[in-house]
């Protein structure tokens, strides 16, 4: 146990699904696995461990931003003996290419955070997300006949504030914006485990198109369902 997690040593599998949203892993949990329980509520971040298709999964809450999923990766990597973790959100995308509803695998994360220079003194502004992770990911989606775009993204630590979207697309290649991988593809990158992201576009900060919670539920199925294909692959 930890001061945010009261799960047990064991009752987490080795493969994790991240969403930001607890409500969204109990969705998870209820929909796609079996025989499954809840293993931690502390704070309200939910974590439940099941099978999908045979094999054991658990599918955790990480909050919002870099330090929520900081706190909630570094711990099952180290306290809890998790390999890998697939984060599974939403974005909003910063180019044409990229539009409502597509499903995106995150290659690399551009920030402006602190978070890697206060955790260890690493200066860097980009960190990769984990390539064999990432392939199973791309065989996955062949395999269910899923569309898959890949992208940079820019992780960012406001969501209420002035954003240079132009400077960020144009000159730091980033695509979509989000609020968590950066924090994830770090700590998986210093502890030696792996870690991916999959995001779907939810809004689109060129068009200004937005989808609904409602939309945003039935958009995410294929993340979701690829996100699961690639763990029982693992």
């Amino acid at each position: 146990m930890t001061p945010h997690n009261n799960a047990n040593k064991g009752d987490i599998a080795k493969t994790v699904l991240m969403p930001g949203d607890p409500m969204r892993a109990k969705m998870i949990a209820e929909e796609y696995l079996t025989d499954y329980k809840l293993v931690n509520d502390v704070r309200g971040m939910y974590a439940f461990t099941g099978f999908y298709k045979g094999k054991e999964i658990s599918v955790m809450a990480s909050g919002m931003g870099i330090p929520s999923i900081g706190i909630y990766s570094h711990e099952l990597y180290t306290k809890y003996g998790v390999d890998n973790i697939i984060r599974i959100g939403s974005a909003g995308s910063y180019s044409s290419y990229l539009n409502l509803y597509d499903t995106v695998l995150v290659t690399e994360s551009y920030s402006l955070s602190s978070y890697a220079k206060v955790l260890d003194g690493c200066k860097k502004d980009i960190v990769r997300s984990s390539d064999s992770l990432n392939q199973v990911i791309r065989d996955s989606a062949v395999k269910l006949g899923k569309e898959l775009l890949e992208a940079r993204i820019y992780t960012s630590d406001v969501f209420y504030g002035y954003t240079d979207i132009e400077h960020l697309h144009e000159h730091k290649d980033c695509m979509e914006v989000e609020m968590e991988s950066y924090g994830l593809f770090y700590n998986a990158k210093r502890l030696n485990k792996k870690a991916a992201c999959i995001l779907t576009i939810s809004d689109s900060l060129v068009t200004g198109e937005k989808t609904s919670s409602e939309e945003r539920q039935m958009a995410f199925k294929d993340m979701i369902e690829i996100a699961l294909d690639a763990a029982i692959n693992l």
